[in-house]
Formats: C-alpha cells, sequence, structure tokens
C-alpha cells in the first residue's frame, strides 16, 4: 500500500526538499526519505501538501483529468460581489487557458487560521473578504490569477483540502501519515 502523508506547509516553504534562495525546503519539517511531493504549493501559499511513495498515486494526484477538487481559502482585497463569484464560477480567460468552472463563495474568516508569519499587511481604507474556491486543476498560480481578473487581488491563500484530505488537526509545520479512507482507497486503485 502506497504511504501517502499530509502536511500543513507553512508561508515561505519550499513544495520540494531541498532549500533555494533563503527558504527552507520540506527536509526540514519531514525526516523521511522516498516521498515526494504530488503537486505543489509557491513559498507565498500555505496549507495542505500531500506526499507519497508512490509515482503512479503521485501522478494521479495532479493529473487534471482525474479532477480531484482542491478547496482554498482565499483572503482576497476589497468585497467580491456576486457577479464577481459568478464570473469566478463560470471559468474565467486567463490568456493562455481557459479555467474550468469553480465553485466560489464568500465565508468569514476560517475559525481557527493560524496567524501568518509575516502577517498580511493591514490597510484601514482597504476592507478584505475570505472566499472558499474550489477547482478541479491547479496550474502555476491560478487562484492568485483567477482572484486578481476578477479584481479582487489575493492576499493570503490556503489550500484546507484536495478530495476528502484536509488539514483538520494539522499545525503549521505539522505532518501525519494520511489514515486510510474513501479517498486513499480510490486513489491507490487509480479511481481518482
Amino acid at each position: 500500500m502506497a504511504r501517502i502523508i499530509l502536511f500543513n506547509k507553512p508561508y515561505g516553504v519550499l513544495s520540494q526538499f531541498t532549500s533555494e534562495d533563503g527558504h527552507p525546503g520540506l527536509k526540514e519539517f519531514i525526516p523521511l526519505s522516498g516521498v515526494y511531493a504530488a503537486g505543489r504549493l509557491d513559498a507565498d501559499s500555505e496549507g495542505l501538501l500531500i506526499l507519497t511513495d508512490d509515482g503512479r498515486l503521485q501522478h494521479r494526484l495532479t493529473d487534471p483529468k482525474h479532477k480531484l477538487a482542491k478547496t482554498y481559502w482565499v483572503q482576497v482585497e476589497g468585497v467580491p460581489d456576486e457577479a464577481a463569484l459568478e464570473k469566478l464560477r463560470r471559468g474565467l480567460d486567463l490568456g493562455d487557458f481557459v479555467t474550468r468552472p469553480a465553485q466560489a463563495r464568500l465565508i468569514e474568516e476560517p475559525a481557527g487560521l493560524w496567524p501568518r508569519n509575516p502577517p498580511v499587511r493591514f490597510r484601514k481604507s482597504v476592507p478584505t473578504r475570505w472566499l472558499e474556491l474550489t477547482i478541479a486543476e491547479g496550474k502555476n498560480r491560478q487562484v492568485r490569477r483567477m482572484t486578481a481578473k476578477v479584481g479582487f487581488p489575493t492576499l493570503r491563500l490556503v489550500r484546507w483540502a484536495i478530495g476528502d484530505w484536509s488539514l483538520s488537526g494539522l499545525e503549521p509545520g505539522q505532518w501525519r501519515d494520511a489514515v486510510p479512507g474513501p479517498a486513499a482507497a480510490k486513489a491507490a486503485k487509480g479511481w481518482v
């Protein structure tokens, strides 16, 4: 059975084991060998990163044709209206590709969300809001590009879930083996 690791990647950490340009890598947090990230999060994004020792599973988890939902909590500059949310839901032309339709809704700041270090810059004159955005793809900086395209730049980006795996119970920098469940069973059998 494939080993699946869930990791809460802190802000500023790379999605690779080696450190680079002053950013720590995964080896600073995960003292394991033979596991590799299934997907990426930019250094300035936080949240769920899945690692596995199974190359086929790693490919399935990242291949857009399997449409594995990824849920993000996104703090944006400004207050998106229903028209902006509807554009996200329909899909957007970002120039180099058109996004698939997304699920998008306004949410309150997630309860229990850890403070970011360094904190997001606060400006009294510019309100912020939180969105929950679920996409079935994950191209480079896609969520940031989507919110900017509808006029609400991303200030903070936290990936909360991939499929039915989530960050629940994981503080930044913590990892655990995934509890075998429906997502693990489907992924291991190639049904993602």
